[in-house]
């Protein structure tokens, strides 16, 4: 079992009990109205979780956690760039051969991680794919030679097949399959024991329904099929809960380690939390999005500039805020693109104001 943060009441850590108690409630609203199946949420703060709900599913029902997966990802990768066999400002083709052509040259595998490589988010044959099952090799393929949308360094494109050339790396320079990776390298270190890359052997059954359109042909590849559940994309395929999600946005916040465990040095926190993209403008890290960058902030508006997190499509948001030590994890069952995040946003802007002191 996860073994989570310890507990503590909200006014010992200088938090409004009213306020995340509405914080809460607006899920639950969300959720007594039939507009959500199912909502959970937690909220940490100096490394203490002062409210873990659950609205319509458990506290910590297992959810698709879509987009948060990026920068988990991007946690695999700097594991070996710490151990110095990944270089950032190495050509990604050094470690994809295949990756040629055009100006693919001069894509450093950091262009990767702050969506300035290029790359577009989605193949164009991306839906032709999913409804044939291809495999994961099969993405691999198409992004190494999909033309590049502009000169990398000179843009910003929000990309998810920068995402899984990261991932490839990953596999090709480990030796091992990514999800694998992901178990031992990172879940494991911080006993994230209910987080897989894909199904990690569960039935759909056991997880959050995502509440996508449904008809006969999306049954079969979109967000509920068994092959895009357990496929293991790293861009979107990682499944979680608010508990284990609190772990991993905890040790950022300790500066890379947690009850003894090193995931990763406090050099390396110190970049993936730094903006990376200040020549061209727009905000990001890697692998983590900031409070200031241009996409997936939905930590609402009253949380510093200096927080950092991601959101998710099927409805999922993860932030932390170093100024306050104050977390959020919410995780719903509704896909952002049904209201633009802004359930996500005004339950995170009713958690940063319970902070009182």
């Amino acid at each position: 079992m996860t073994r989570p943060l310890p507990s503590a009441d909200p006014q010992t850590q200088g938090l409004s009990p009213e306020r995340l108690a509405h914080a809460s409630a607006l899920l639950g609203a969300e959720v007594a109205a039939g507009r959500v199946a199912a909502a959970s949420i937690l909220v940490a703060r100096n490394g203490h979780v002062v409210l873990h709900a659950g609205h319509g599913a458990a506290p910590d029902a297992v959810y698709l956690l879509a987009s948060i997966s990026k920068p988990v990802n991007a946690v695999a990768l700097m594991r070996l760039v710490e151990r110095g066999v990944v270089a950032l400002d190495d050509p990604v083709a050094c470690y994809l051969p295949e990756f040629a052509g055009a100006d693919r040259a001069s894509v450093r595998v950091r262009d990767l991680l702050t969506h300035t490589s290029g790359l577009p988010d989605m193949l164009p044959e991306n839906l032709d794919l999913r409804r044939a099952h291809a495999p994961l090799s099969a993405f691999v393929q198409g992004a190494c030679t999909v033309p590049l949308l502009y000169p990398p360094r000179t843009g910003f494109e929000y990309q998810s097949m920068g995402t899984l050339l990261a991932g490839e790396i990953v596999q090709r320079v480990s030796g091992q399959a990514l999800r694998v990776f992901h178990q031992r390298e990172i879940f494991e270190v911080l006993g994230m024991h209910q987080s897989s890359l894909g199904l990690g052997g569960r039935q759909i059954a056991d997880t959050v329904w995502c509440e996508y359109a449904s008809s006969p042909d999306v049954d079969r590849f979109g967000g509920n099929s068994p092959y895009w559940r357990d496929m293991g994309h790293p861009w979107g395929g990682m499944h979680s809960t608010a508990t284990d999600l609190s772990l991993l946005l905890q040790t950022f916040l300790n500066g890379g380690g947690l009850r003894g465990q090193t995931l990763l040095g406090r050099a390396t926190v110190q970049r993936m939390l730094s903006d990376q993209n200040t020549a061209i403008g727009k905000p990001w890290g890697l692998g983590w999005g900031l409070a200031t960058s241009p996409v997936w902030v939905y930590c609402g508006e009253l949380v510093s500039p200096r927080t950092f997190g991601h959101s998710g499509a099927t409805g999922t948001v993860a932030w932390a805020d170093p100024d306050s030590q104050l977390l959020t994890v919410i995780l719903t069952s509704r896909p952002t693109a049904q209201d633009d995040g802004r359930l996500l946003r005004v339950v995170s802007n009713a958690v940063a104001a319970s902070v009182l002191r």
